[in-house]
Parts: structure tokens; C-alpha cells; sequence
């Protein structure tokens, strides 16, 4: 089975910029809203950020005015779908693994990110 797979981590110190992305292939994006989650060493998973169908964008408060998430699909490259997340001002608070999930519904998936499909993550870490 086809997962989404989150890349792009690394290491930045506070303040410091990262992109993440995820490679949705076998997720069209007319049918899946996508998601953004995170899971914090010793913490419970967390919503992040999703974009629905209709390219409605949701974020977690904590990130909103820091994080971006965004979709696009290549031309050429076998129409590659992929989702991005451009974190800026990033903080220590925001060290986790990250995941890109897909959701097999119309509506904003915020709520229902952890029913969708997801595969490895990437790892983010913020010093201070």
C-alpha cells in the first residue's frame, strides 16, 4: 500500500527556517484533504496543519502566522502530488516527528487527520 512519506527535517536553532515535504502520490487532490501532524517525544500526536479539498487551510494556534501548508502537482513527473509545510520562526516547542497524512473526505480533515493514511516521518528539532 501506497502511504504518504514526510521528508525534510532537520536540525535549526530557534528562530530558523524548515520545509517540509510530502510525497502523495496515489492521493489525488481532488479527493483527499491532507494533513500535517506531529508527535513530541513523551507527548500525545497533534494537529498541525490540513488543506481540504476545496484548498480551505486549517492550523493548529501555536503555529498559525508561523506555518504554511500547501499542495501542488507536477506538470510532468508522472503528476507527482506533493504537500509542503514551510515552518518559520520556529521554536523549541515545535521539536517532533512530523507525518503528512491523507484523509479520504470532502470536508476539513483538523479533526479526523489520525483516520487517514500515513507513512514514515521526519524529524524536526529546535534549539535554543
Amino acid at each position: 500500500q501506497v502511504v504518504p512519506v514526510a521528508s525534510g527535517g532537520g536540525s535549526v536553532q530557534a528562530g530558523g527556517s524548515l520545509r517540509l515535504s510530502c510525497d502523495a502520490s496515489g492521493y489525488p487532490f481532488s479527493r483527499y484533504c491532507m494533513a500535517w501532524f506531529r508527535q513530541a517525544p513523551g507527548k500525545e500526536r497533534e494537529g498541525v496543519a490540513t488543506m481540504a479539498i476545496d484548498d480551505s487551510t486549517s492550523y493548529k494556534d501555536s503555529v498559525k502566522g508561523r506555518f504554511t501548508i500547501g499542495r501542488f502537482t507536477a506538470t510532468e513527473d508522472n503528476a507527482k502530488n506533493t504537500l509542503f509545510l514551510q515552518m518559520n520562526s520556529l521554536q523549541p516547542e515545535d521539536t517532533a516527528m512530523y507525518y503528512c497524512a491523507a484523509v479520504r473526505t470532502a470536508s476539513n480533515c483538523f479533526n479526523d487527520w489520525r483516520y487517514g493514511s500515513w507513512g514514515q516521518g521526519t524529524l524536526v528539532t529546535v534549539s535554543s
